[in-house]
């Protein structure tokens, strides 16, 4: 029987949500092992005095199978 788990992790990118994304997921495969899944909960933008996006920020739910 296979047990999973759920965690949270919040990225940001000053590129894109993509970009978030993917570093969120880079850095969660370095700590946590057979990372099968990740849900997009929440995106936001920072924005500068100037009124530009600064930086974009995902908000995931990180699926991973637990070993036995």
């Amino acid at each position: 029987m296979t047990v999973a788990r759920v965690t949270e992790i919040k990225a940001s990118s000053p590129k894109s949500f993509d970009a978030a994304i993917r570093k969120g997921l880079d850095r969660a495969s370095k700590t946590l092992e057979k990372v099968k899944s990740a849900w997009i909960q929440d995106q936001e933008v920072i924005v500068d005095d100037k009124g530009e996006i600064a930086e974009y920020r995902v908000l995931m739910k990180v699926t991973f199978i637990l070993k036995d």
